[in-house]
């Protein structure tokens, strides 16, 4: 998915700069309420990009991270605050930056691009903190050789949340059960997402019941389109 979206990008004309040292942006324990340890991460990733002119994320539950919620984290501390609130506007998850930044409405054809169903499964955080509703799907309609399927109940959570999938787990699976029976019902034979822990989870859920569809990530499918 990261090298995907770094060849995306580098195909349309971006030209992209890996931090190798970066790390975690510290949801994981913000989420489960552990801010102390949330804290170091979210201060080493303002400082590795406090320079950098934009900021692309291909997980919507990563950019509200670091968007929304790092003022949050750093509410009684001004520096970090002030640091917080100056990198939010630079940020922004792939398919945002795509369509409004790049401006992007249409890719070039690609003769060589097999013919795909895809089916899209809206993450929580992208839709809901981030309020990116229809950038994908503009997307995914314009990637040659992908049919969009739409998915019934698409918004509907699948059942992870982080590390309410490991405290909630009755809960969770019977959520990813629905969710895998209406995948397996739109006739797809790809759900992509804009988040990499949807798709982890989607795809545990898909392989354990033995479907055919594959889950991919929006990046992936671009790259491959480009390709």
């Amino acid at each position: 998915m990261g090298e995907a979206t770094v060849r995306a990008l580098r195909k349309l004309g971006v030209e992209v700069r890996f931090r190798e040292t970066q790390t975690c942006c510290g949801q994981p324990a913000f989420n489960s309420g552990f801010w102390d340890d949330a804290k170091p991460l979210a201060r080493k990733f303002l400082e590795l990009f406090e320079d950098a002119d934009e900021i692309v994320v291909p997980s919507g539950s990563c950019a509200a991270m670091i968007r929304v919620f790092y003022p949050e984290l750093f509410q009684d501390d001004p520096a970090e605050l002030g640091k917080a609130k100056r990198l939010a506007p630079k940020v922004f998850e792939l398919s945002e930056y795509l369509v409004d930044v790049l401006g992007v409405t249409k890719f070039p054809e690609n003769a060589n691009a097999p013919d795909t169903s895809v089916t899209y499964h809206e993450a929580c955080h992208l839709t809901r903190e981030l309020g990116a509703t229809t950038q994908a799907r503009a997307i995914l309609s314009a990637l040659p050789g992908v049919r969009l399927t739409e998915l019934d109940q698409s918004e509907v959570c699948c059942g992870f949340g982080g590390t309410f999938a490991v405290k909630y787990a009755d809960i969770s699976g019977a959520m990813l059960r629905d969710k895998i029976e209406r995948i397996d019902s739109s006739g797809a034979e790809v759900v992509t997402a804009c988040d990499a822990s949807c798709l982890m989870h989607i795809g545990g859920g898909l392989e354990k019941r033995c479907s055919k569809v594959r889950p991919k990530h929006l990046a992936e499918l671009i790259d491959e389109a480009l390709s």
